[in-house]
């Protein structure tokens, strides 16, 4: 890469030279630590370490005029993934970061690559890392502030950031948030879009600045610019300077890009362009020396501290604002403005340039600001004035952990989940409390309706019930601010990403809520990615996939869902759980439930289903302490449902194909083959089991030897509506013989009888397994 002088910080109109001075040395100390990872620390492997200089450099203006002119301890700020070594700096000025940790980015043990509340040593409000996930959740974490607040108070008030790169903004989960109607009313929400108009690997020829602010400003949003700093917007006062305006105005982002790469002579030829202007344009740059014209051109609002502060001053806490404030990719180093500089690494000497421009020192890279100078008191007074009180120990409620009540007749795992949140109202009214369910739009067709007649729907206002006199209305749509209920548009990554925020509130005010985010099963995997952050993110929540499977049946096709029982087994920090009968749905949702808002907690997935199922067909033990041994093996993984004397085969099955197994093994003693039925709960629990037995993992492994005892060891069929493999591997647990059945094709329209037999999940199936085993 050509080798350029960097912009010339210092020859800028400042807003403050103390300001101007952490700025530089925020600068140096990002820089500083990206440095070291790859050009200092020793690499073995030689493999690249990264780190991203560029992307940082162009948002020190903005985090320096941020944290040391506006932030009050109740904001909180997601900072843009590439962004992460910047926030370092400022919390080791702050005092909140150890001089240890500064050379230990991207090492093992030490500063994460992106910024991680969980896994960072100094204070991070939201992970960030995955693009337009992090950017959303303060959005997430404004409404979950909100409803803590409404229903339990303490959590305060404060602006959420969102620091957003420009190329965040084509990520569609940043404009399934800001749609959400709910959204304008949280006038606290602020993103500051960097709006450097570079993406990973090119100058990006059009980022239609002007059609991003509408779509903003059509959403409700408040939209502040923050185009050019004041060294330019006093040339665009004097002769000529409404040519210059005009010109870069006009020019494209590439054109513009490539005049920053310029020296100042070729500059001065490159400028003035070929419009009607040229003449008085070129007359205005002749007066200027060679480093205020280097100046001028990167002359842009994000880097200009006291245009910053105007804007921030300007935001309206009555609804959402949004801040494009241009900046440069790279300002303040030699690699500016360069379409390739996304990854780029200085060099030794450039860092050593870079140290004599902002006054570093490159032998003592980490030195702290003198105590008595300015820089140093403001970085105290900063310090002070950002703490923020301690976070009183959450006051954990233990649900409980049976009802007592075994259901009789036909029912579907679907309809027990509303059944079991009823019956929460009534037994632990203390721990409903604190349930909030949300749901994508299908909050009825997921049986939440009699939860949400008993609660309410959550809203940030009262608003009015029109159809609170009409007799055949019988969901009642209540919208309050005490309701549990919080109904959202059609979009699965807000659902995930409000339970995840709504999962976190324990660590952030001390008060645990239970979230149970509802959607479609067929829907999951659009939604376990930013799920999945929001775990890693400490976000303690339970998600409820229903329907699922082919089981749908008639709606079939596209309805189905196929590899969402693995997604269970290989989801970290989650449990999941897929029931076959109505009683397993209680007790493991309020197992689940148990986990939630805690240190040493974590998340759950339920996958149900609307297949009706005769619940005589459990054989819920009557003795209370046989109930009891059976509920703690369906919390663990599963329990044996049929036990023979001495089994020739054992069929494994899950969820709604348990009556097929059943079926199977009445069919199979026909034939003189004794079948145990094993009715797993959740594969995810058993495969940790099994690992604890290998002595791969930290967990119990007793339910294998209740579910698969050695010395009943026997040929093994297993079967699911979902893919195979997420049952093949309990074949190791004795290493027997096996078939594993279930669904690797797209699906048919059809009845239940029908479907099953195509995917080979229906009783013949079963048992032509099994007869196979037992020959063989």
């Amino acid at each position: 890469m050509k080798q350029m002088a960097s912009v010339p910080v210092a020859a800028r109109q400042p807003a403050g030279d103390t300001l101007r001075e952490i700025e530089r040395r925020v600068l140096w100390l990002a820089s500083s630590m990206i440095h070291e990872a790859n050009r200092v620390r020793p690499n073995p492997s030689g493999l690249k370490v990264g780190g991203h200089q560029a992307s940082s450099a162009s948002i020190v203006s903005i985090m320096t005029a941020l944290w040391f002119g506006h932030l009050r301890p109740q904001d909180r700020v997601s900072v843009k993934p590439h962004a992460s070594p910047v926030l370092h700096a400022i919390n080791y000025l702050l005092g909140e970061l150890e001089e240890s940790h500064l050379p230990t980015l991207r090492a093992f043990g030490g500063l994460q690559s992106y910024p991680s509340r969980t896994k960072d040593p100094d204070p991070v409000d939201y992970s960030t890392g995955s693009v337009g996930i992090g950017a959303t959740a303060p959005i997430w974490g404004a409404l979950a502030r909100r409803y803590v607040d409404h229903a339990f108070g303490g959590a305060g008030t404060g602006r959420q950031y969102s620091l957003v790169g420009d190329a965040e903004l084509d990520e569609g989960a940043v404009w399934e948030a800001i749609l959400e109607p709910g959204v304008r009313e949280l006038g606290e929400i602020v993103w500051i879009v960097d709006l450097n108009r570079q993406s990973l690997d090119r100058v990006i020829p059009d980022i239609a600045a002007e059609r991003l602010r509408g779509m903003f400003a059509a959403a409700g949003w408040q939209v502040l610019t923050v185009k050019y700093g004041d060294l330019l917007e006093d040339l665009f006062g004097r002769p000529g300077g409404d040519a210059l305006r005009e010109r870069i105005d006009r020019m494209s982002n590439p054109e513009y890009q490539r005049l920053l790469r310029c020296g100042p002579g070729e500059l001065r030829e490159r400028l003035p362009g070929t419009g009607p202007g040229r003449e008085r344009l070129a007359s205005l740059i002749t007066g200027l020396d060679d480093a205020t014209l280097a100046a001028v051109i990167a002359d842009l609002g994000g880097h200009d501290l006291a245009a910053l502060d105007r804007a921030y001053s300007a935001i309206d806490d009555d609804r959402p604002t949004v801040v494009f404030a241009y900046t440069v990719k790279g300002y303040g180093l030699p690699t500016h403005g360069h379409p390739q500089n996304h990854s780029s690494l200085l060099t030794t000497a450039q860092m050593e340039e870079l140290a004599a421009e902002v006054g570093a020192d490159p032998a003592h890279p980490w030195t702290r600001f003198d105590p008595d100078s300015a820089a140093g008191l403001l970085c105290a007074e900063t310090a002070r004035r950002l703490r923020r009180p301690g976070v009183r120990a959450p006051k954990v409620p233990d649900p409980p952990h049976d009802f007592g009540r075994t259901p009789t007749g036909t029912a579907t795992t679907q309809a027990a989940l509303g059944r079991v949140l009823m019956d929460l109202t009534r037994s632990a009214p203390e721990i409903a409390r604190r349930v909030v369910t949300v749901s994508p739009d299908v909050s009825s067709s997921t049986n939440l309706g009699g939860w949400v007649n008993k609660v309410g729907v959550w809203s940030a206002r009262e608003r009015p019930n029109w159809f609170a006199d009409d007799s055949e209305t019988i969901l009642h749509w209540r919208e309050r601010p005490t309701g549990q209920h919080i109904e959202l548009g059609i979009a699965e990554t807000n659902l995930v990403g409000l339970i995840g925020e709504l999962g976190t509130t324990w660590s952030r005010w001390g008060e645990p809520l239970l979230p149970i985010g509802v959607l479609y099963d067929p829907f999951v995997q659009r939604a376990a990615e930013p799920w999945s952050f929001g775990i890693y993110a400490g976000g303690q929540s339970i998600l409820v996939g229903t329907p699922s499977g082919v089981s749908l049946a008639p709606e079939g096709g596209a309805h189905q869902s196929i590899t969402t029982p693995s997604l269970g087994i290989e989801q970290p920090g989650c449990v999941s759980y897929e029931p076959a009968f109505a009683i397993d749905v209680e007790w493991t949702l309020l197992a689940s439930m148990a986990r939630l808002g805690r240190p040493d907690g974590g998340s759950a997935y339920l996958r149900l289903s609307t297949r009706p199922v005769d619940q005589s067909l459990a054989g819920v033990p009557r003795d209370p302490a046989a109930r009891e041994r059976r509920r703690a093996q369906a919390v663990a993984g599963g329990y044996l449902l049929r036990r023979t004397e001495s089994p020739a085969v054992t069929i494994a099955a899950m969820g709604a194909v348990v009556p097929e197994a059943l079926i199977a093994a009445d069919r199979l003693a026909g034939h003189g083959v004794d079948a145990d039925v094993v009715c797993v709960t959740s594969p995810g629990l058993l495969m940790s089991a099994v690992r604890a037995r290998q002595g791969h993992e930290e967990a119990s492994s007793w339910i294998l030897d209740r579910l698969f005892p050695a010395h009943r060891a026997a040929p093994l069929v297993t079967v699911l509506d979902g893919h195979p493999h997420t049952l093949a591997f309990l074949a190791t647990i004795n290493r027997v013989p096996t078939t594993s059945l279930g669904v690797t094709r797209f699906g048919q329209s059809g009845s239940i009888e029908d479907v099953y037999r195509h995917h080979g999940l229906d009783a013949d199936a079963i048992v032509r397994a099994g007869l196979d085993l037992a020959d063989g």
